[in-house]
């Protein structure tokens, strides 16, 4: 993994940025959701071409990072789906196992951290939340519309801080 610290970042985020997440949705529809056949789903995520487009183009100029709210238990299969779709190597950063609170907390938290010590060029995420969020901190944001809203996965991502 190259760490060029005079170029700037490109942070990424995953589900329905660059991966498309619809065939999983059903595990969240009912009550007690199923966030392990949820998470268990996710290597077989289709790419989402805009966002692996705005990914390669972005690592022209900036050095990738990947932010997720998926939690450190998938660390594995998210890597390789990355490599599996040929996306530049970057760091990522993904919620503790434990940790619950809503994505657009967490997010920022780590953008704010990142933006310490380097510049931030774009924030690509799907989350509204987020991206409002990252927006009032003075970030540039490009939010991520290519794929259909899903109602489950915006309450899991605020309410229930799952992903």
């Amino acid at each position: 993994m190259t760490d060029d610290s005079t170029r700037p970042l490109a942070v990424f985020d995953l589900d329905n940025t660059l991966a498309d997440t619809a065939h999983r949705q059903h595990f969240l529809e009912g009550k007690p959701r199923d966030w392990n056949g949820f998470f268990a789903a996710a290597p077989q995520d289709p790419p989402l071409a805009e966002g692996i487009a705005l990914v390669l183009e972005s690592a022209k100029e900036c050095e990738i990072r990947y932010l997720t709210g998926r939690p450190e238990r998938c660390r594995r299969d998210t890597l390789e789906w990355l490599t599996a779709q040929g996306l530049p190597e970057g760091r990522v950063y993904m919620r503790r196992n434990d940790d619950r609170r809503p994505a657009r907390r967490t997010k920022l938290e780590i953008l704010r951290r990142l933006a310490r010590t380097r510049e931030i060029r774009v924030l690509v995420d799907d989350d509204e939340l987020v991206c409002e969020d990252a927006e009032r901190a003075g970030f540039t944001v490009v939010r991520a519309r290519w794929t259909a809203p899903s109602a489950a996965l915006k309450e899991a991502q605020e309410r229930e801080g799952r992903t």
